[in-house]
């Protein structure tokens, strides 16, 4: 998920407050392109609807942030040569290096092709703002290629038939329909061969490194530990916040992970020193305050741990690692 970055405090203070509600870490204000599941993301998005009162906040969310600036994935996706190109790369990458249960899909209809997103998360509140907010990136991703005053000319949503358009026509600037299965819109497919002219994305390798990874969506073990990772930033991981998060109970998570061969402790530990390494490569950070950001009551518990792991205190790896940028893996 993708937070736009405000200076007004009290939008800030707003977004603070909603994080809160849902029960995830403050630092998505800092960090965005951190992996949440997408059931908190559908929450955060109803939450701040309701918060503001903004029927529109999904469609409204999608105005503000730019598909190039969606965490590496969206560079990544910006720099192909051509809008086809751009495209088969969101299909490609989107469930692994972004978002999982997320379906693309782009359908030749005549002279015309129609992109579509859809969810396969069952939760219901909040989707409608998720649906709008994904295809606000796909219009945004269309007018890298082809020009930022590019707009299709009608914006098919899941909302019900009879519903009311007017405040959704006027955030994006074009007609809306209702009562369809999946959000969509539609252009000529001649566009599909437009390139980049005038573009400013970044370019990324194709097999370039993508931070952070985000699970397949039947790899249960690679998900409670994405999860787990998500966690650190609320201090020492907790099992319980961990199988909240993935609306199991706590005993199903431990159960779950037995039959996967390893352990909460495993996971949490692993996620705690490859996070401890992290910290570690920046030089402006003491090994006091390491301890404390992954939720060490003091120092010495902290060194006692890691030196568990690695064989050598947190000063020591510091040091090592000066001369064996290797070791920082």
């Amino acid at each position: 998920m993708t937070l736009p970055t405000s200076t007004n405090l009290g939008q800030i203070q707003c977004a603070v407050d909603i994080l809160r509600d849902v029960d995830l870490p403050f630092v998505l204000l800092e960090k965005p392109e951190i992996v949440i599941p997408l059931r908190a993301q559908f929450q955060f998005l109803e939450r701040a609807a309701r918060e503001t009162g903004d029927a529109c906040f999904g469609a409204r969310l999608g105005q503000l942030v730019r598909m190039k600036e969606l965490s590496k994935f969206g560079a990544w996706v910006c720099s192909a040569e051509t809008l086809l190109q751009a495209i088969e790369r969101g299909h490609a990458g989107l469930n692994v290096m972004l978002q999982t249960s997320t379906g693309l899909s782009l359908q030749r209809r005549g002279s015309l092709v129609r992109w579509s997103i859809d969810f396969l998360e069952p939760e219901t509140d909040g989707r409608l703002h998720n649906e709008l907010l994904g295809i606000s990136y796909m219009i945004d991703t269309v007018r890298t290629y082809v020009g930022k005053r590019w707009c299709p000319e009608v914006v098919m949503t899941t909302l019900s038939a009879g519903a009311p358009r007017a405040g959704l026509e006027q955030v994006f600037g074009t007609n809306i329909s209702v009562g369809h299965a999946v959000t969509s819109f539609e252009f000529d497919q001649a566009l599909l061969n437009c390139g980049r002219a005038g573009s400013s994305c970044a370019r990324l390798e194709v097999n370039a490194p993508v931070e952070p990874a985000v699970p397949e969506q039947d790899d249960a073990l690679a998900m409670i530990a994405a999860v787990t990772d998500l966690a650190l930033y609320e201090g020492y991981p907790r099992v319980d916040w961990v199988a909240a998060k993935l609306d199991i109970s706590s005993r199903s998570l431990q159960r779950l992970l037995e039959q996967q061969g390893t352990s909460f402790r495993r996971l949490k530990e692993d996620a705690l020193l490859r996070r401890a390494k992290s910290l570690l490569g920046d030089r402006g950070a003491s090994i006091t305050e390491i301890a404390f950001d992954l939720g060490y009551r003091d120092l010495a518990h902290f060194t006692r741990a890691f030196r568990r792991w690695t064989g050598r205190s947190p000063t020591e790896w510091r040091e090592f690692a000066r001369g064996s940028p290797a070791s920082l893996l």
